[in-house]
């Protein structure tokens, strides 16, 4: 067996070169980001006003001003400072030019066409022009892109952005005991959830999901499974066969040519997992138990399609202290369901008494990922432990 760090490179090393294309900015969303976007705006274009007062200069404070004209948004006052005057102004308007200073409407007295300014403190309140970015400002590539950044795209007058194309996730559950939801089961069935959580993953990860209909025990049914994901980035597979875990599909891969990186890996749930190369794409076989499916595919399959939308950042992994004492560890690196709680200085992490990898209820319930090394210690209530965060 393998480490999780060596499989975890083993599967990044599948990953093909991202492939891009150009996309409306208003479909941007949720897209990695493949090339630089770069701004055709300055922004604000102008020293605006940061609030709704006067525009006014420095060295006429002290006195009674003149008020000739006022300025807002779209509507800029035309003309320059003239010596003992102010202009009525509202945020984001353009300062008229010679002005320096702009006083807000609460710290000035006005009557008629006449202003004091009765409090002069503060700063200029202008925001200089360029002060969010300039033209040619470069919007860098290697990011999932957000709300706040397609807002930023806009404001930099981007139509459009070269992005990658989303993977697309062919999902090959198997085994006779499964059924699709909405069947009513025979003896010895249950309903097949694995290929659905899994499809949710590789949504969240930016892929497209296609499910493939549930493979029987047998090689004739896991051929024509293989055969519909011909066209497919990648292939994951959930299961094995009822003669042992991914034996017969490890069989059918093997006999279509399948790269087999690696078998195995040190961590529980999980240790089944198989990875490789068939026909020039990569292949993942993730178990068949549904939590260590969810966990394989969070700690494998995500970060392999994030690569293949050259996305590069490693999941995070955060510092908790335990809320209660643990028991030494076996010799493989464990993933503890748990939940979080706020605590002094760092969160207080609870794993579940009971880790039984067959318990979605708890997977369902659980706010994080305990990581605990092979072979790790007893660990006391208020150790400093790592887990990783599940998305809510």
């Amino acid at each position: 067996m393998i480490t999780v760090e060596q499989a975890l490179a083993q599967v990044l090393s599948l990953a093909p070169p991202p492939v891009s294309e150009i996309v409306p900015l208003h479909q941007a969303w949720g897209r990695a980001l493949l090339e630089p976007a770069i701004s055709r705006m300055t922004q604000p274009p102008f020293a605006a006003s940061a609030m709704d007062g006067y525009a006014v200069r420095s060295s006429d404070i002290g006195q009674s001003l003149t008020v000739i004209g006022e300025a807002a948004a779209g509507h800029p006052h035309a003309g320059r400072a003239i010596a003992g005057t102010a202009v009525r102004i509202f945020t984001g308007a353009p300062v008229p030019e010679g002005y320096d200073r702009v006083i807000m409407q609460e710290n000035v007295l006005r009557e008629g066409d006449r202003i004091t300014v009765t409090d002069p403190a503060g700063g200029s309140n202008i925001r200089p022009a360029g002060d969010d970015f300039r033209k040619g400002d470069h919007f860098a590539p290697g990011r999932r892109l957000r709300a706040a950044d397609i807002a930023l795209l806009a404001a930099m007058n981007i139509p459009a952005v070269t992005v990658s194309t989303r993977p697309r996730i062919a999902i090959l559950a198997g085994g006779d005991e499964l059924v699709s939801p909405g069947t009513v089961p025979a003896p010895g069935q249950i309903i097949s959830s694995n290929d659905l959580a899994i499809a949710a993953l590789v949504r969240e990860s930016g892929g497209e999901a296609d499910v493939l209909p549930i493979a029987r025990d047998t090689e004739d049914s896991l051929r024509a499974g293989f055969a519909a994901a011909r066209d497919a980035d990648l292939l994951v597979t959930i299961g094995g066969a009822s003669v042992g875990d991914h034996d017969l599909i490890g069989k059918v891969a093997a006999d279509q040519g399948l790269d087999l990186a690696f078998h195995k890996i040190a961590m529980r749930p999980g240790k089944p997992l198989m990875g490789g190369q068939l026909n020039g794409k990569p292949m993942l076989g993730l178990p068949g138990n549904p939590v260590s499916a969810i966990i394989c595919g969070i700690l494998f399959m995500q970060p392999l399609i994030a690569a293949m939308q050259g996305l590069h950042k490693p999941r995070p992994v955060l510092k908790a202290r335990l809320a209660d004492d643990l028991p030494a560890e076996g010799n493989r690196q464990h993933y503890l369901r748990a939940t979080l709680q706020d605590g002094g200085d760092l969160p207080l992490i609870r794993p579940f008494p009971s880790q039984d990898s067959a318990r979605l209820s708890l997977m369902a319930r659980a706010d994080a990922l305990l990581v605990r090394p092979g072979s790790d210690p007893p660990r006391a209530a208020g150790d400093i432990v790592d887990f990783l965060p599940l998305s809510g």
